[in-house]
């Protein structure tokens, strides 16, 4: 079972980690959460252990949050300490 926050949960709070975002490069330069990381989806389930360290927490979202649930899922079971951000990038556009 993985970990969910709430994007204005995620602006009131100071939790450290790193977000990421998991859309395609394209997606990323047209506008992003600032201070997240860009690694599209396919190359951070390809190689996670290029971009992640297992002892660092990241907060993940995609455009609406259906894909970064996938993802988190997946990583999560590698070991990985993964926070899936609800709504995605969508909400973050509705609640900044």
């Amino acid at each position: 079972m993985i970990s969910n926050i709430s994007v204005s949960d995620l602006l009131k709070y100071d939790l450290g980690g790193q977000i990421i975002d998991i859309r395609s490069i394209q997606s990323y330069n047209n506008n992003h959460i600032p201070g997240a990381k860009n690694i599209p989806k396919n190359l951070l389930l390809t190689e996670p252990q290029k971009y992640l360290n297992k002892y660092q927490i990241y907060y993940i979202y995609c455009q609406s949050g259906t894909r970064s649930i996938i993802v988190c899922n997946r990583l999560s079971k590698l070991g990985y300490k993964v926070v899936n951000i609800n709504g995605g990038y969508e909400s973050w556009i509705l609640e900044r």
